[in-house]
């Protein structure tokens, strides 16, 4: 079963680092991984939050890496955390995780197709508008909208 996440959720993390899973990805979530879910670091500063099945793939991705690529394997592999979406459809976050992200209160959840970014809200206003002060990358530069 093959799911793609899509769209951006303004979201508040609660006093315990909790974060209220959107309804529209609830159903497709318990459907595809019983709410099981893992959150490791993102290099670019956010965290990834993944269904499980898309995690074992990420995983094992990771895991065939070269030793060249040790340091990354720690911080993909040596971060992650398995998470459960819990009765009150909330997610916790681990405060390691939210140290590493700068997540205080207002959040970003973004559905990036296998997976999703969770960004602290005003890191990610600052990061979307450097990306959009760029030029276009050549990959896009004869992509048609």
């Amino acid at each position: 079963m093959s799911l793609v996440f899509q769209g951006a959720s303004a979201l508040s993390l609660d006093a315990k680092g909790r974060m209220a899973v959107p309804s529209r990805h609830r159903d497709a979530l318990q459907a595809l991984c019983a709410g099981q879910l893992t959150i490791t670091k993102n290099p670019d500063g956010c965290l990834m939050v993944f269904p499980r099945p898309a995690w074992e793939t990420f995983r094992d991705k990771v895991a065939a890496l070269p030793m060249s690529a040790a340091g990354w394997k720690r911080i993909f592999l040596g971060n992650a955390m398995d998470v459960e979406i819990d009765s009150a459809a909330r997610v916790l976050i681990s405060p390691e995780l939210r140290a590493a992200a700068g997540l205080t209160k207002e959040v970003m959840l973004l559905g990036m197709g296998s997976h999703f970014e969770l960004w602290d809200a005003q890191k990610y206003a600052e990061h979307e508008a450097s990306v959009m002060a760029q030029p276009m990358p050549e990959a896009l530069q004869d992509f048609t909208f």
